[in-house]
């Protein structure tokens, strides 16, 4: 069997890959890969908008130093300026794609979130993501050029001899196999569903994070972990994120009694940085342990009207669990959001792996350093998705695969005999990471948690599933599936990745001996001058950087 051959396959299906396959020149044959379907992705839920300094009294140069400023010292400013200067013109055209951007007055409407000087933030009501991933599907739809390998899980970087990448190892459905390509780019998102409390999506297990590194990749600064203050807080309810945006346009962040505690921490109140906000929250609970203590938004204090044209989304799904918006203040409490660190790229979005890019969440640009400024994200994979446009083409010369192998009947007896163990794992690694590597960390807390991650790791490498897939992921050819496994594939994968990246996590934050925008040390509390630089990351040797 021929392996199938293009000259670019991106895997993720977000904003930063939709746009990043948009970009790419239209002689190039492009695969784009989900392991969901198209549009489903952490983009689509992101609700308060895309950054960009386009009013009148606005300038990239004002963004850049909110920017510099929310990174506490880690940014590259190079990459920084990058982000701000191509900011509009990114805005340009996702208007040309008919992204429907909120108006005033027939001009595009901004509105402030916190830590910024200016308002800048666009936004389509409180479903900014969704109208962006929205209409770059549509028109990723479109592009003949494109083929969209929807429910595909990307396993594995496929490396050469010469350590240089020629395509990915993949399961769908009904096989495993060996997809050539001239490039590789890494769009998958993020990694929050390491937490047990986090505000992304379910698919949000760091896959591309975690191929890079097993691929040698060279990651960087992992412990920088952003909370989000606001994700509803009720029982049954899913984390659902209560956006910035309704603290820029107003809302008062609340106890029990009605006072803005915020203000304790931080003179901005709850427009002080995310990390700042969440540490407050956690420390106001922590200092008030009464189960029926809780803190609120209350969005009563804005205008009924501006409330339902600015936030039709958190009123619907709000009011699905009983809580009127418009009447009563939401109960909320923070949740893992972004994850600041990532692959380490140059301003063109190229990894250090030869053949390999990463852009949007999976990336370390530089722009975030290690606090990301609100609404800089989806501007993030925008214009590090444009980067792409210069991606060379190379020569290929297409693989004939010898071999067509089966799983059918080892597999199924594997994975029947091993789902419970991989289960047990996943549901309970995210409780250990968030009680070792959450809002507040320490050294005791830390090393606690990396002896239960290496020892399910272990576990999991010995498990008679994983050690028959060791010859998949080193051995080319096409491996045929059993339908409807008890273990699927994508849950062994994810699970495996997963586990990677918490042990990844977990060390970072105990190498970094400080504390430091999303990183919070309770045992160094402070930030140090000394480790104003970045934490690196290849194999299992940690390093420092400027």
């Amino acid at each position: 069997m021929e392996a199938d051959s293009f000259d670019v396959l991106l895997v993720g299906s977000g904003a930063a890959g939709l746009y990043a396959a948009l970009c790419l020149p239209e002689t190039y044959r492009v695969g784009l890969i989900t392991k969901d379907v198209l549009t489903q992705s952490a983009s689509d839920w992101a609700q308060g908008g895309i950054a960009a300094a386009m009013a009148p009294e606005d300038s990239p140069k004002f963004h850049q130093a909110d920017t510099l400023k929310a990174g506490a010292g880690l940014c590259d400013p190079q990459a920084v300026a990058q982000l701000v200067d191509q900011a509009a013109l990114c805005i340009q055209e996702l208007m040309a794609l008919g992204v429907p951007f909120d108006r005033q007055d027939n001009n595009l409407a901004f509105t402030l979130e916190a830590a910024h000087s200016h308002k800048r933030v666009l936004h389509a009501a409180d479903t900014t993501g969704r109208a962006v991933v929205a209409a770059l599907a549509a028109a990723v739809r479109q592009r003949s050029h494109i083929t969209v390998l929807e429910e595909t899980f990307v396993l594995d970087l496929w490396m050469n001899e010469h350590h240089c990448c020629q395509g990915v190892i993949a399961a769908s459905q009904d096989q495993v196999q060996w997809l050539q390509a001239g490039a590789i780019v890494l769009a998958t998102g993020g990694g929050g569903q390491v937490f047990a409390q986090t505000t992304n999506p379910i698919a949000s297990t760091g896959d591309g994070v975690a191929c890079a590194w097993r691929a040698g990749a060279i990651l960087r600064d992992l412990e920088f972990f952003q909370f989000h203050p606001t994700a509803l807080q009720l029982p049954e309810a899913p984390r659902f994120l209560i956006s910035e945006a309704v603290r820029g346009e107003g809302a008062h962040l609340v106890d029990q009694h009605q006072h803005r505690f915020a203000f304790e921490a931080h003179p901005q109140g709850e427009l002080a940085p995310r990390d700042v906000v969440s540490r407050a929250i956690y420390r106001h609970l922590q200092a008030h342990p009464s189960p029926s203590e809780a803190v609120y938004l209350d969005l009563r204090v804005i205008p009924p009207e501006r409330v339902q044209k600015r936030f039709p989304n958190i009123i619907h799904v709000c009011q699905q669990w009983g809580i009127d918006p418009l009447t009563m203040p939401i109960p909320v409490s923070p949740a893992a959001h972004y994850w600041m660190g990532g692959v380490i790229t140059n301003l063109k979005s190229h990894t250090t792996l030869s053949g390999v890019y990463a852009v949007g969440e999976t990336a370390s640009t530089g722009v975030h350093g290690a606090n990301r400024l609100a609404s800089n994200s989806l501007l993030e994979c925008l214009v590090y998705g444009r980067q792409l446009a210069d991606i060379p083409q190379q020569s290929r010369i297409p693989l004939a695969f010898d071999q067509n192998l089966t799983l059918r009947d080892e597999w199924g007896a594997c994975s029947d005999q091993d789902a419970a163990t991989v289960a047990e794992i996943r549901a309970a690694l995210p409780q250990v990471m968030w009680q070792g590597a959450g809002i507040c960390r320490d050294g005791p807390g830390l090393k606690t948690a990396i002896a239960t991650v290496e020892q399910w790791r272990q576990q999991f490498t010995e498990l008679p599933t994983s050690r028959l897939l060791e010859s998949c992921l080193t051995l080319p050819a096409v491996y045929p599936l059993p339908a409807n496994p008890l273990l699927p594939l994508r849950q062994w994968g994810e699970t495996r990745n997963l586990l990677d990246l918490a042990e990844l996590i977990l060390k970072s934050a105990l190498f970094r001996q400080e504390s430091r925008g999303g990183h919070y040390r309770e045992d160094y509390p402070k930030p140090n001058p000394d480790w104003l630089v970045h934490t690196l990351v290849q194999g299992d040797r940690w390093w420092t950087a400027p």
